[in-house]
């Protein structure tokens, strides 16, 4: 039975097997309102929290509905280049705005109580209506990050909903806190709100019908800083930009609008999370702890490789730039890179020592690389990626496989002297280097030294780790593991298919698989989304793409509209279910790298292996920006198996493709 023919087996059976869990996930509470929003009707208390990020500043949103309908909220603003002491991994200025400010406004003379929270939306801000019947009116909040100054806007607009004038009253004033300045890389830092209306101030009557607003701007200063004189109208716009610009690039098109959605949520997320630091543009985790910082496995790794299918340039600019101060660290005695580059630049961190990160760093680099298509950047970049290879070879122990001091989970799990992630990472590398190699015209000893260090990899992998665990035919984690690790799927994303069918059945059994994504261990209880994510990626890429668009509905349903939106998370029980900017980067890569394959093999190349699931009929994904183009793929399902590849440029049909499903085509340009 060859490989297609299992994943069919193994699909009906897993499926089969848990139909029950994949129809008992919890009701959803959240709405679809568009491609790009979701909405919240309110019925109830709830509570939650979001994280939302520009340039110069980072806010996390704790927000709800009590008993009364009321709303509730707090703000905790995170500033990237406010360093406070000790100028370490967490140290970004952090302060708290508690509270609703609603109530400073008052309607014939007394305050706005009586409030019922109608609906609450998300689309890259958050809006939110109510109305206060005993005082006639109505109430919109917007709320979201500068763009490009340290601050938070908030916009209140009030609406007579009577047939009578109203008398309200605006406030104007100004909160303003110092910070130690023994605490402050730069001193004492300054934190304000201030209330004003550019509209009405002061006691005016408010006609039927009529609205009137007025906006909170939260801003940080350092010492000789100017004030910012912001107006919410403007800064709401540039944010609007800012969304419009990702929004019409790489748009995902398939019969699930869940999917549709999270995956524009997701490129929202992925680009606000980048800083403007003195160490360059610096994409950074988020989660009120990862700031002005990078790491080889969530940057490196997880996002860089994306950034240029998305077309947006800051996430170009700062895939370069932390690429760059990785450069700092090559050294002639082939000691390890940092985990960490931390305090916008100026130092380094690592925690669990050498965790792979040479080979986070050089998988990375050889695949922005090659998907950018910039022949400048790909030459800045060679060194690196030669070096890392290079330091990679020289750990190989005598099976043939990376030796590292922990993986990316850095001890909280045990990873053995050799662990998985780190060979598999290494062996893509190679391939990639080969590739791009080639295109740079690089010697042909040294490319050919690539291919045949991969082939032989490949055989050490699966001599060292190929096991069965736990009854599955899949991998061990480590030498001495013998329970299930849910980074059994990473040899997946990697075209390593020997043990797909043991590894797809484990993944999604009982052992694993719960309803929020993939157990670490079996055994646990504790889960990261960034496993699950390239579970998903590995298992369209092996074939088995029905198992996974059953489960992958399941997942995208409970994270965009469950009881903690929209977002893929971080973990749990660890962070809370931070909403990490780096997960939505491996949520989008499930599509270009596993639903349509994309693998680059060229600055101007790539093979196409479209995945179309057995319940759809078509999927297409629209301004895709990487290889030197701009370009949509489109994939039709022609006669049972038979797959027809469009490749489109502003609408016009450059290459045709006839293609088995799951069937690779090479597309050049």
């Amino acid at each position: 039975m060859n490989l297609k023919q299992n994943m069919g087996w193994l699909t009906a059976a897993v499926l089969l097997s848990c139909a029950g869990l994949l129809n008992a996930h919890e009701a959803t509470r959240w709405t679809i309102a568009s491609p790009d929003s979701i909405y919240w009707q309110v019925n109830g208390t709830h509570q939650d929290h979001i994280e939302m990020s520009g340039l110069k500043m980072s806010v996390v949103l704790r927000y709800g509905v009590n008993d009364r309908g009321e709303w509730m909220i707090d703000r905790n603003l995170i500033l990237p280049t406010f360093r406070t002491i000790p100028n370490d991994t967490h140290g970004s200025l952090q302060h708290h705005f508690n509270g609703d400010w609603a109530h400073l406004c008052t309607v014939n003379g007394q305050p706005l109580t009586g409030e019922k929270v109608e609906t609450v939306s998300l689309s890259g801000f958050m809006t939110v209506r109510s109305i206060y019947a005993d005082r006639g009116v109505a109430l919109v909040r917007t709320l979201f990050p500068s763009a490009s100054h340290p601050a938070f806007c908030e916009k209140y607009e009030l609406e007579n909903t009577t047939d009578r004038p109203l008398t309200v009253e605006f406030p104007s004033l100004t909160l303003s806190y110092r910070t130690d300045q023994e605490k402050g890389v730069e001193g004492s830092y300054r934190l304000t709100a201030t209330f004003s209306s550019s509209v009405k101030e002061g006691t005016f009557q408010l006609k039927s019908g009529e609205k009137a607003w007025f906006q909170v701007i939260y801003a940080g200063y350092k010492e000789h800083d100017r004030e910012l004189i912001l107006h919410a109208d403007r800064e709401l716009e540039a944010r609007r930009d800012f969304l419009r610009q990702l929004r019409n690039n790489l748009v995902l098109e398939t019969p699930n609008k869940v999917i549709n959605t999270m995956f524009s949520f997701a490129k929202i997320r992925s680009s606000e999370s980048i800083f403007d630091t003195q160490g360059g543009y610096m994409q950074s985790p988020g989660g009120e702890a990862y700031y002005a910082a990078i790491w080889a496995n969530d940057q490196a790794e997880y996002i860089n490789p994306f950034f240029p299918y998305l077309g947006y340039q800051a996430g170009n600019r700062s895939a370069m730039d932390s690429f760059s101060l990785f450069m700092r660290y090559m050294n002639d005695e082939y000691k390890p890179l940092p985990s960490s580059i931390i305090a916008e630049g100026l130092d380094c961190f690592g925690v669990a020592g050498d965790r792979g990160d040479v080979a986070m760093v050089a998988y990375g680099a050889a695949r922005y690389a090659l998907a950018s298509g910039k022949y400048g950047e790909a030459e800045k970049l060679w060194p690196l990626i030669k070096w890392s290879l290079e330091y990679c070879h020289r750990k190989l122990n005598a099976e043939g496989v990376v030796t590292s001091d922990s993986d990316e989970l850095e001890n909280r799990f045990p990873a053995g002297e050799a662990n998985l992630c780190t060979s598999s990472l290494y062996y893509d590398a190679l391939i990639s280097a080969a590739h791009l190699g080639k295109a740079l015209n690089k010697e042909e000893k040294l490319i050919k030294s690539y291919r045949k260090e991969a082939a032989e990899l490949y055989k050490n992998i699966h001599t060292y780790f190929a096991r069965e665990v736990e009854g599955y035919d899949t991998y061990r984690y480590y030498d001495g593991n013998t329970v299930l690790r849910s980074w059994i799927c990473i040899p997946l994303t990697m075209g390593i298919y020997d043990q797909a069918e043991g590894t797809i059945a484990a993944l999604f059994s009982d052992k694993l698989w719960m309803e929020n994504g993939l157990l670490t261990q079996s055994g646990t209880s504790t889960y990261w989304d960034r496993s699950t994510l390239y579970a998903f990626r590995g298992s369209y890429a092996c074939g088995a793409r029905d198992i996974a668009t059953k489960y992958l509905e399941q997942y995208s349903t409970t994270r965009l509209l469950g009881d903690h939106v929209p977002y893929a998370v971080e973990a749990w029980p660890e962070g809370n279910q931070r909403h990490l900017s780096t997960e939505s980067a491996l949520y989008c890569r499930i599509m270009t790298e596993g639903l349509f394959g994309i693998r680059p093999i060229a600055l101007n190349a790539f093979t196409l292996t479209p995945q179309l699931p057995k319940s759809w009929n078509e999927m297409a994904i629209r301004r895709i920006c990487a290889f030197g183009k701009i370009y949509d793929i489109e994939v039709k399902r022609d006669k049972g198996e038979r797959l027809l590849v469009f490749i489109k440029d502003d609408n016009k049909t450059v290459r045709k493709y006839k293609v088995d499903n799951g069937k690779s085509v090479e597309v050049r340009f």
